[in-house]
């Protein structure tokens, strides 16, 4: 039985994809620079903010940092206001946290989206939820597929790391799992496909949120 289950935010836990489409268009547009069609966003996410608007934006703008930088500015006050405008939990996962935390198992978020936002819509979504760690990107450390942040919520859980899952939508989750040895579980759900996760060695991939709870259960 495992006693601690780690989630990725977007994509795995909540279905952010419209709202951050829609910020970064914003942000394109108020820049002047083309926007994309909101479809484009699932490939264009992960690996945080900055690294999306660089992805966003045309590819000379992109690689200038003081335009990025800009770009920032202008997303984060936005996104702000507007993060759950169209933001939704996937369904089953409300069921999920709640039979996990019933039976014992904690849980917690780390996420490569920055910390004031990660706390903002796990507080607004899943109020009722005793989290053991909330952990978003923060200035200076490195982001997914690196482990930091796993790490910081196992220096707030301290598990051993046999007892340990890893949910993600992502092959950045699923290298980011494996670089902090422990197990992962890959979702069909999100924002990348399962070809995705097997390529990146995906322990596990499951279609449904129930099969989260078999797994922690084993």
């Amino acid at each position: 039985m495992r006693s601690l289950v780690i989630f990725d935010l977007d994509g795995t836990l909540l279905n952010t994809i419209a709202d951050l489409g829609a910020a970064a268009n914003h942000t394109l547009s108020a820049m002047g620079y083309p926007t994309h069609a909101p479809e484009a966003y699932p490939m264009l996410v992960g690996g945080g903010v900055r690294r999306l608007m660089q992805r966003a934006l045309p590819d000379t703008a992109g690689a200038d940092d003081a335009v990025v930088d800009r770009a920032l500015e202008i997303f984060r006050a936005y996104y702000g206001q507007h993060l759950a405008d169209l933001t939704q939990p996937y369904p089953g996962i409300p069921a999920l946290l709640d039979e996990l935390t019933a039976r014992g198992i904690r849980v917690a978020v780390a996420s490569n989206k920055y910390e004031a936002a990660v706390r903002t819509l796990v507080e607004r979504f899943f109020p009722d939820v005793e989290w053991a760690a909330v952990c978003g990107q923060t200035e200076g450390v490195p982001v997914k597929p690196d482990p930091s942040v796993v790490f910081r919520v196992l220096s707030q859980a301290p598990t051993p790391k046999a007892e340990v899952l890893y949910v993600g939508d992502s092959g950045v989750d699923m290298e980011t799992a494996r670089r902090a040895c422990v197990d992962s579980v890959g979702v069909t759900w999100g924002f990348r496909s399962a070809a995705e996760l097997r390529a990146h060695y995906a322990v596990h991939i499951v279609s449904d949120p129930s099969q989260i709870l078999d797994l922690a259960l084993k």
